[in-house]
């Protein structure tokens, strides 16, 4: 940070801001006043002070209220921000004082989430029950994106070709499976290439997801493309759309064995090297994790052989 910035940050200050937020949610000084309770003298004037100290207007004012100058605009965007991360910091500061020894950020993807984490998550909590774990699901390029940004303390993924630098550790693996309905013609196959599925019409997830991509760089390379008719967002809805005929999907092995009792419904291996798959645990700098982020990952990568559940296929 600058000398000029650290002397901006010296003369902004939170109260101000709030109250310029709040005048630009209602339009107007007076009701921005009677909203926050306060006088509406107190309120222009620390709005004639935040513009004084930034030293450019933030605001039109005319007889029915005020509008944002450009310089205003650009204010509001960060003022909420800012107030945001504030009410952020306060809530998770109010949970160490209420008995939480630790917070981890993990980001993962839906194969991750559903296949392997509840379980896992269940059994941290169970031996550290303490400890504060937030989870979201993401597709794997935003996971690897969210870890290097600091957004998440740790991702769960398949990582894509390029990981930004990240530190890694193998998790889980899993085998991709054609779900085809059961009177469906390939449903009769011990196990399949790729390649013969690719005159079917397929239920893919979106287009960032780790499955698509793998799909599209190996029908790529065969020279042929994908006959995507449907895209969903969540496995269960793939198995749906397929159980009413409208397609052939992939997934990985265990996600089937959880959802099968959603249709009538059978998986067939895919013989494809590329079908089996790494998820792995990515973090910018494992040892300079939080010791409750250490404490996680050594969980999440030593309660199970990685390989356990992804048997090959005969050929």
């Amino acid at each position: 940070m600058s000398i000029a910035d650290r002397h901006l940050a010296r003369r902004l200050d939170l109260t101000s801001l709030q109250l310029f937020v709040a005048v630009c949610e209602t339009g107007s000084i007076g009701r921005a006043a009677e909203r926050e309770d306060i006088a509406a003298s107190a309120v222009s004037k620390r709005l004639s002070d935040l513009e004084a100290a930034l030293d450019t207007p933030l605001l039109y004012r005319h007889a029915r209220g005020v509008d944002l100058t450009p310089a205003g605009q650009t204010l509001l965007h960060h003022a909420r921000a800012m107030l945001a991360g504030l009410d952020k910091l306060q809530g998770e500061l109010s949970e160490y004082a209420q008995g939480v020894r630790g917070h981890v950020r993990i980001h993962a993807n839906i194969s991750a989430i559903v296949q392997f984490l509840p379980e896992d998550l269940a059994g941290f909590v169970r031996q550290h029950p303490q400890v504060k774990l937030d989870l979201e699901e993401r597709v794997s390029t935003e996971i690897v994106r969210a870890v290097v940004e600091g957004e998440a303390d740790v991702g769960i993924c398949h990582p894509p070709l390029h990981s930004g630098g990240l530190q890694s550790r193998s998790y889980r693996q899993d085998r991709l499976v054609l779900v085809v309905p059961e009177d469906h013609p390939l449903a009769a196959r011990d196990a399949i290439r790729f390649a013969d599925t690719l005159d079917q019409d397929h239920v893919g997830l979106h287009g960032n997801s780790a499955i698509y991509l793998a799909m599209r760089r190996a029908a790529a390379a065969l020279g042929q493309g994908i006959r995507l008719r449907f895209r969903v967002t969540g496995l269960d809805a793939m198995c749906c759309m397929i159980d009413n005929g409208l397609g052939v999907g992939l997934m990985p092995d265990r996600a089937f064995a959880l959802l099968r009792h959603m249709g009538r419904l059978r998986a067939v291996p895919l013989l494809d090297d590329w079908a089996l798959r790494t998820l792995q645990v990515l973090a910018r700098d494992f040892g300079a994790l939080p010791v409750t982020g250490r404490m996680l990952v050594d969980h999440l990568c030593t309660a199970m052989p990685p390989a356990q559940g992804a048997q090959a296929p005969r050929r």
